[in-house]
């Protein structure tokens, strides 16, 4: 007498879920670095940088200098959390989960979907912090600026935390987030986001396009300044998010090859 073997069910969207999605949350903000890194080191460089009676008072397009600075910050906020999202994904493969997890009917998609999820969610965050410093001190926008500036700074993030995955997959995980916020330091320096690309000199101005923080700064600042190539930005964006996306997917696929 033989016993039927149920059939085996997939869960819906591949094992995606809001519930995951929470409890990586939660795991990631138990990371006091990452809580400093991601939230509090950009608010201090905005109160250094941006609290400043004379940039209160001068104007860039529609707002004042505080508010341009205050933008810039928040696109670094938003770097730096995103890619310190996925960059997760590096303590997973230390301890061989992710190769476990081929064994699990969580689809391959659904987990970097889940990673993104979390990165672009702490990317929100720590852009409303930087809002919420900049607000404090004096920056001045436009109310649609507010919001314009404050979304394309967060959804622009999208390419760093593919850039985080990317990292995370290919560099080991005592090293990553060490490697990796000197690294978007120097990024910012280059493309432009702490200082003005037309500060720069003609060659590191011409360097500065190339460079995957370019896009994303010039197109959170615009609805501010209305200065820059948007078109350029755009696809300096695109570019780099598929760069980098591509990566993280081939860099997933090699490391869980092996079961």
């Amino acid at each position: 007498m033989t016993t039927a073997t149920p059939a085996r069910t997939l869960p819906p969207l591949g094992g995606f879920s809001p519930a995951l999605v929470g409890l990586e949350l939660r795991r990631m903000l138990r990371n006091r670095r990452t809580v400093i890194f991601t939230f509090v080191m950009p608010a201090v460089l905005l109160l250094l940088f941006g609290n400043n009676a004379k940039y209160r008072g001068t104007g860039v397009g529609a707002g004042n200098v505080t508010g341009y600075i205050m933008v810039s910050m928040a696109v670094y906020g938003a770097m730096l959390a995103t890619t310190s999202g996925g960059a997760m994904v590096s303590v997973e493969r230390a301890a061989g989960w992710s190769r476990q997890l081929r064994l699990t009917p969580l689809r391959p998609v659904a987990y970097i979907a889940v990673k993104l999820v979390l990165a672009m969610t702490i990317g929100l965050v720590s852009v409303i912090v930087a809002f919420a410093v900049g607000g404090a001190i004096g920056a001045r926008l436009p109310v649609h600026a507010w919001i314009e500036c404050g979304l394309l700074a967060w959804v622009c993030a999208l390419v760093f935390a593919a850039f985080g995955l990317f990292m995370g997959y290919l560099l080991p995980s005592e090293n990553v987030m060490q490697i990796l916020g000197p690294v978007l330091g120097v990024l910012s320096f280059a493309g432009g986001l702490f200082v003005p690309v037309d500060q720069l000199g003609h060659v590191f101005a011409t360097i500065a396009k190339f460079t995957p923080v370019y896009g994303v700064g010039e197109i959170a600042r615009y609805p501010l300044s209305h200065d820059g190539s948007l078109w350029l930005g755009v696809l300096n964006v695109a570019v780099w998010t598929s760069v980098f996306a591509v990566g993280a997917m081939w860099r997933f696929r090699r490391d869980t090859a092996r079961v």
